[in-house]
């Protein structure tokens, strides 16, 4: 983790990163025992953490009954000392939301999850985070309010153009989304890659069951500014690929 960044900002990035959290919920029938399971996860453009769940699930009956919840998003995964490495738990209530675009979002960070969103048992869930607890490593941990976790507002016109600009990418310019995985992240594969979300701080990608996370250089307010990093990072995958191509190197992961 950059140690420039605020906790918060250090805490996003992992939330970010991962599509999926272990669920923390309170037993309905069970004395309150704190009842775990895994739930695949999306983030709205300000870092509200979102969930399609169904009612027929031990988890949604708990939520229904008390709608506390914890989530840990884990940013450890490949590393040779796991507890050296970044997770955050976040405390909050789950509330049910109809807000088209957390649909959107969702549905677009996990696309297999469209052919159940529409059956009348499942629903989609946003947390209202209170706070938040961030283990960055050995010596950095810290509790975090909810207002140094997300970010102030969602950037409408960012919200507005986010389709259009995945489209743009994946069907104009799916050569540098390919770069984006293979030269900046350094992730696997022979293409495939796709982004599939663009939010204030960056840039979402899958291909197949794997996903990738590419940050800005500078967060963003509006379509414009995300067009304008976009643009700045292809011009680096490009670069970094001749350079590497100038030495004799592999160029890519790909």
């Amino acid at each position: 983790m950059d140690q420039a960044d605020s906790p918060g900002e250090t805490a996003r990035r992992v939330m970010r990163g991962a599509d999926r959290a272990a669920l923390a919920t309170a037993l309905k029938d069970g004395a309150n025992w704190p009842y775990p399971s895994l739930a695949l996860a999306a983030l709205d453009h300000d870092g509200t953490p979102l969930l399609l769940i169904s009612r027929l699930a031990d988890h949604t009956k708990n939520i229904l009954a008390d709608a506390r919840v914890g989530l840990l998003f884990d940013g450890t995964a490949g590393l040779a000392q796991p507890l050296a490495g970044a997770r955050v738990s976040v405390l909050g209530h789950a509330v049910p939301t109809d807000e088209p675009r957390h649909r959107e979002r969702y549905l677009a960070r996990h696309p297999d999850a469209a052919q159940y969103a529409g059956f009348g048992d499942f629903a989609f869930y946003k947390v209202e985070v209170e706070r938040a607890h961030l283990v960055a490593g050995f010596g950095r941990i810290r509790w975090i309010e909810a207002a140094d976790l997300l970010l102030p507002a969602v950037p409408a016109d960012l919200a507005a153009r986010e389709a259009d600009l995945v489209r743009t990418m994946n069907d104009q310019e799916s050569d540098a989304v390919q770069l984006f995985a293979g030269v900046l992240l350094g992730l696997p594969g022979d293409g495939g890659w796709a982004v599939t979300g663009i939010d204030p701080d960056g840039v979402d990608l899958r291909r197949g069951g794997r996903v990738g996370r590419l940050d800005f250089d500078h967060r963003v307010h509006d379509g414009e500014g995300a067009k304008a990093e976009l643009i700045r990072l292809a011009v680096r995958a490009r670069r970094q690929r001749q350079d590497a191509a100038a030495v004799g190197s592999p160029p890519t992961a790909l």
